[in-house]
């Protein structure tokens, strides 16, 4: 039973690092779709058009998800290994990525508003 607690702990370590690593490089690629959102603006004088640019982020950002577990090995339907693998409630690994990447979503998608705002 010991090993198994602690082979149950050391999968929860491990996947707890994939996701923060997962979150960071997230962070970094959708910054970066950002960005050449906010250059498209530019050159659209449509503001229903512009704020369509928010839809085509949320595109990106399920996009990278699907690429980024692609690259990272990860199993977006597989189950997410818990310290407790006996609870009831099981997540998979794309509930906890989502869960845990949403305020990255949620702030640059404020900051892509805010510059279609800001532009008409």
């Amino acid at each position: 039973m010991l090993i198994e607690n602690l082979l149950s702990h050391f999968y929860f370590q491990i996947n707890i690092m994939d996701i923060e690593s997962f979150r960071a490089e997230l962070e970094t690629r959708l910054s970066i779709e950002k960005q050449y959102i906010v250059q498209e603006l530019s050159s659209i004088n449509d503001y229903q058009e512009k704020l369509e640019s928010l839809g085509k982020f949320n595109e990106k950002y399920r996009e990278i998800i699907k690429r980024l577990s692609s690259e990272f090995g990860i199993d977006l339907n597989e189950p997410f290994q818990t310290e407790n693998p006996s609870k009831s409630e099981s997540l998979t690994y794309e509930q906890i990525i989502l869960g845990r990447t949403m305020s990255i979503y949620d702030k640059l998608v404020d900051e892509l508003y805010e510059e279609i705002t800001s532009t008409n």
